[in-house]
Parts: C-alpha cells; structure tokens; sequence
C-alpha cells in the first residue's frame, strides 16, 4: 500500500489521549495511520476539573489547561509535523468531549487505547472506549495498549473471563489456625471458655467482652460469624448476645477494578453494556459484598450488590477452621454449659453458605413480595432477574427516607399498623419472615414502608406457629395458666414430673403482667417472648430457636412502629388479626370439599384405631401390644401394684360371694368359706402395704 493513497476517504484522524503511557501508544499508532493515508491529525486531551469553575481556584484550571496545551502541541508536532493539531480541554465527561470534538472536526477515524484513560479506574466516567465505539458517528478504531501499561491487566479488566476461574490461592490452614490461636491467647482463652458460676454475671459480661474484642481482631470474617450469633439467644448467654450485637466488621470497600471485575465476570460482557453509570462510592461495605448504586443503560436507578471475590475462600477456609475446633473441644462439659458447640457451628456453616447466593436473597425477596400482597402499605424492592447471578444482585434503588422521618398523616399511621400485622402474618400464617428488620432495612418512599436486605430470614415449623397462635391468644386475653401450658406443649415438657409447674406459671404470669400493665408504645410482644424465653431458660424448657428469633424480628419491628404511631397497641393488632384467621380457618373446615376429605380421613383413622384396639387384646391376629419396662425400680413397682390389685379384687369377689351364697339357700359352710378366704385375702393385702413402706 502506498504512503499516500489517491482519492483517499480518509482525511481526518482524531485520537484522545490522557498524556498517560497507555494512551501515548494509541496516539503514536494515529499518527503513523494518518501518515499512511496523508491526512490531518487530531489529538484531544481531556483535563478532568479538580475544582467549580466559579471558584478562584476553578479559574486557575484555564491556566492548566492552556500549558498542558502548549506542551501538547509540541509533542503533537514532533510526531505529525504540519499536519498535526492539538486541543486540550477540560470536561468531566472525557468520552462526551471527545465525540463533541470529533463531530466539529468533521473527523473521518477516531482512535482511542483500551486501557489508560481513566476509564476503568473511575467507572463513574464510564469506559471511554465503549462509550465512544456505541455513539460515534464516524469509524472508530480501538488499539490495543494494554502491552504498554507497567503491570500487563493491572489498568484493563478483561471483560471474558471464564466464570469458573479461580484467583484465590488454597487457604494456609495452619497458618491461619496459627493466627486464631495467638489472639485467643491474648484475650485470655481458658478464662473466655471457662464456666464461671451461674450467677456470677459480671463475669459473663467480661468473657463477652472479651470475645468480642477478639472476633474484631481475626478479622471481618469471624466478625460476621460474631453477628450471625448474635441473633441467636438460644444458643448463648444473654451476655454474649448483648456484646455480639455490638460487633462492627470494619471492612475496607473493594477496590473500583475488583468491582468491575466480578460484575463482568457474572454478566458476561463489559459492564457498560449494561450500566450507564455506577457510583464509585459505595453505600455499604460489607464482610461479603459491597453495594454500589448505579444507572442502568436505559436510566432505571439501580443498587447492585457485588460479592467480593475471596469471600468464598475467606468463609470456608475459617469455618474448616471452626469445625475442627468444634470437634476438639465441642464436648467439653464446661464449655458445652455456656455454648452448644455443635449446634453453633451447623447454624454458622448454613447461615454463611446461605449468605454466599444471591440466588438464595432473590428468593427471599420474590417470596416475601407475594406474602405482603394484600397490604398496599408495604413493598420490597423490585429484582432484575435477567442481570442478577449468585455473585451479583442487581434491584430497584429505594429512593425514600428512614421510616422515621416519614410525614405525619394517615398513611404514616396505616403503614405502622400493616407493618406490625404483616410480622404476625409472616410468623404465624406463611412461617417466613425477615429477621433483621433494624431501622436501616426499612425505607419509607412513595408514601409506603419498604423492607430491604433479605439476606438473614427466617423460618416457623408448622407445629410452633399452631403453639404461638394459641400463645397469643392467652397474651391477649391474659390467660396466664393457659399462657404456661401452652409454653409447655410447646417445648414438649407437659407430663415432666420434675418440673415446678405451679412457680413456672407464677414467672410466666409475672412477666405477662409486666408489659401490660406498661404504656403503649412499651408493649411489645417481642421482648415479653424474649423474657418468657429467659423463664423457660432456667426452668430447662427453652423454647424453640426459630421462636427465638422471630421474638428478636418481633422486637425490632415494633420498636420502629412505636416510633410511627405510639399511639398502637400491639395486643389489639394481635387479637384482630389473629381473630380474623381463626374464623377464615372455621370458614375453611366448612367447606364442602373440605368437610368429606376430613370425613373420610377420620372414617380411616377410626378403622385404625378399632383395628388396633382388637389386635391389642387378641380378637384380631397380629402383633399384640408389649411394653418393656427397662428400670428395674419401675419394674418392680408395677408388679407390686398388681400383686395388691389382684388380692384385693379377689378379696372383693370372695365377700361377695359369701354374701350371695348366705341368702341362697344353700350348705351354712359354703359362705362361712368365703367369707374366711376373704378375710385372709383383705389380711395379706394389708400386710403386703404395710411391708412396702
């Protein structure tokens, strides 16, 4: 090809540049392309503002501006000569001022370098090359200066990585166990894992403490273990979850490249073919993931939620970790009699793992969505299913207020009023609710409450929500002695012979009348289950772990009602609704379908049940009913107890009969016998007593 092609097309190139290494490389190829085919050559430095142009200071970037112009046309000309052309302006939009530029020009070829123009480091801007490739309106040429760049892929983030990659090294167990070690040490193990005396309680506070302060210090990892722990008064202290509650992950945001990086992973193309813009400044840095708002291509707003890329690794490396202590030590009486080791880490092992899929939280979301359907009061945020993966979570920003500064108004009061009935509908009705429900995960926006974070839910067996239906309706009638015998049925301790019923019911009573008898904006059902959980605690009949984390959500979620409308009294929420679902229940079971499938169902189990009763006492083959009893002291007491049941009825049908026989007409001997063999029954009877004294 010559140098100078005749009627050439191409008369103008233009190139943008940053004056970096990278860009200087596109700005080198420009030329000699420009030279090749004898046209004009246009280079465009794009200075970024550091201050407001009406500002004494924003004056001074004029001046910057013109010298980096001088020593732009300079360089400009020692590579183009005649024919090269300079132009430095400031913008803050590098890719807008340079298709602006383009276009004056009249430009036929606009070249731009992948990598070097402060496209991928501040993704505010958005990537220059991308942007520029989408909007210009002559051919863009796009050269490849990654070659250049001091670190090869330290500057340019390659958009096509296989999603299966790994770039986290195996976890240095020992190292790291190593590490674990020395910090436990320092905050004092054996005095942090010993037992103190139940009632010592400043000693407790200060183990707490302790722990604390050591799970801050191994990192953001075990600090979010500490969290996770926090939400469960089962399983530890209340000492411990005061402190835990307390934890904070000081988690330093993931760098803008890492960002990219894993968004691209997850999309599969370059993130600005899907974003327009995304805010460098996070809105939360988390031990997990980080949350970054954003605009995507068609101008919806939009929070993504990105996992960092060892957070994986992180996790599972300190829980292999934590179950090899675990193991070690998760039977030690003493400590096994402040913390349920076993139970701890399975908790640990399946919150985290949850955590780690977003798919897990989109569930939850689109879940919770169809649960709060009838209250026009409430929402969640809406998830773009297409964009979000197990790593990125792509939703609806909330653009609202924290709830407590929402207006004054019959919507504040309604919205209060939902919000507190939709907790009882998502415990008791649907058995899944949100368990973080704290002030920072509820938005008020378009005049209604909206719940954010599905990260941490919960979960209510269909046995527990039919006992806490029946336990509300004793709070809410103030029925303490139903009150204690359904706590019982609950934990399944009714028939325990060793439990102190009567002073059981006195506590529970005490408790119920504590916060009734408070204001309105202090009744709250969440701590009375929280105390009524203490009271179980030191009589052996914890309640359930799922129960005790709905009292927490409960607890959470009426403190911020109380804060709408002090004026509600969470009882009479309570009773309404729970009335209404008493009576949309006895609607249900009068339902024709309804009543002949349990018609049917009890004609069955009667069968079963007469079956049974004939097979037990040999009017039907099969198996007859054996009872084994393995203690030899109730062994023998039941045959003591037949024994004496057995003379005494004898004893009984030999007085008879020598009562009948005496008025028949019969030998005079025949009832004197009885009477004298009922004597002596009646006389081995009372001996038989007074021997088992």
């Amino acid at each position: 090809m010559e140098n100078h092609p005749q009627n050439s097309a191409i008369r103008r190139v233009m190139v943008g540049t940053d004056r970096s290494k990278t860009a200087d490389q596109a700005v080198l190829w420009a030329a000699q392309f420009a030279d090749r085919y004898g046209a004009e050559l246009f280079v465009v430095q794009v200075i970024l503002p550091q201050h407001p142009s009406s500002t004494e200071f924003g004056a001074a970037e004029h001046t910057r501006a013109a010298a980096a112009g001088d020593e732009l046309g300079n360089y400009v000309r020692q590579i183009a000569g005649e024919r090269g052309h300079s132009l430095a302006v400031i913008n803050n939009d590098p890719a807008s001022a340079i298709l602006r530029a383009a276009e004056r020009e009249d430009v036929d070829v606009l070249v731009v370098g992948n990598s070097g123009m402060a496209g991928r480091k501040q993704f505010l801007l958005g990537n220059v090359p991308n942007r520029i490739s989408h909007n210009s309106r002559c051919t863009v040429v796009i050269v490849n200066t990654q070659s250049a760049a001091e670190e090869p892929g330290a500057e340019f983030v390659h958009a096509f990585r296989p999603q299966g990659e790994s770039q986290v090294s195996q976890p240095r167990l020992g190292t790291r166990a190593a590490h674990i070690a020395t910090v436990m040490a320092k905050h004092g193990l054996k005095e942090l894992l010993g037992q103190p005396e139940a009632s010592d309680i400043s000693i407790r506070r200060q183990q707490a403490k302790r722990l604390r302060a050591a799970l801050e210090e191994l990192g953001p990892t075990f600090s979010k273990l500490g969290q996770v722990l926090s939400t469960r008064p089962d399983l530890l202290p209340p000492e411990y979850i005061e402190e835990l509650t307390m934890l904070q992950s000081h988690v330093p945001p993931m760098p803008e490249s890492e960002v990219v990086r894993v968004s691209e992973q997850e999309l599969g193309v370059p993130w600005e073919d899907v974003f327009e813009s995304i805010d460098p400044k996070p809105l939360a840095a988390g031990t997990i993931a980080q949350v970054h708002r954003a605009t995507l291509d068609n101008g919806d707003r939009v929070v993504i939620k990105v996992q960092r890329p060892t957070a994986r690794a992180d996790i599972e490396q300190d829980l292999a970790l934590l179950e090899i202590f675990a193991q070690k030590v998760g039977q030690r009486p003493a400590l096994n009699q402040v913390v349920n080791m076993e139970a701890v880490f399975k908790h640990l092992s399946t919150s985290l793992h949850r955590e780690l899929d977003f798919h897990q939280e989109i569930g939850n979301i689109d879940r919770m969505r169809t649960v709060l359907a009838d209250y026009d009061r409430l929402a969640v945020p809406i998830v773009h299913h297409k964009l979000s993966t197990s790593r990125l979570l792509v939703m609806e920003e909330i653009q609202g207020i924290p709830i407590a500064q929402a207006p004054e108004g019959p919507e504040r009061i309604e919205a209060a009023r939902q919000l507190l009935e939709s907790y009882y509908k998502q415990i008791i009705v649907d058995g899944f609710f949100h368990a973080d429900p704290h002030p920072g995960n509820l938005m008020w926006w378009k005049e209604r409450i909206y719940m954010l974070d599905f990260g941490m839910v919960g979960a209510v067996d269909d046995n527990v929500r039919e006992h806490l239906l029946l336990l509300l309706m004793a709070l809410w009638k103030e029925d303490v002695v139903f009150l204690g015998d359904v706590t019982l049925m609950m934990t399944g301790s009714l028939d325990r012979s060793d439990l102190d019923v009567p002073r059981f019911q006195s506590e529970i009573g005490e408790v119920m009348a504590k916060y009734r008898k408070a204001a309105l904006a202090e009744m709250q059902i969440g701590p009375l289950l929280q105390e009524m959980s203490a009271v179980g605690f030191r009589h052996g009949v914890p309640l359930p772990a799922s129960l005790m984390l709905a009292a927490k959500a409960l607890a959470q979620v009426q403190l911020a009602t109380a804060n709408l409308d002090p004026k509600l009294d969470p009882y009479d929420v309570a009773g309404k609704f729970l009335t209404r679902v008493m009576i949309k229940r006895m609607g249900a079971a009068l339902d024709p379908k309804a009543l002949v499938y349990q018609s049917q169902k009890l004609k069955v189990r009667a069968e079963r049940t007469i079956e049974a009763i004939e097979r037990m006492i040999g009017a039907r083959p099969g198996q007859k009913l054996v009872v084994n009893f393995r203690a030899d002291s109730l062994e023998d007491m039941v045959r003591r107890t037949g024994r004496r049941l057995a003379l005494g009825l004898t004893a009984a049908a030999s007085i008879l009969a020598s009562g009948l026989t005496a008025t028949s007409a019969t030998a005079d001997w025949i009832p004197l016998t009885f009477g004298i063999v009922g004597a002596l029954l009646i006389g081995g009877l009372f001996f038989d007593l007074m021997r088992g004294r």
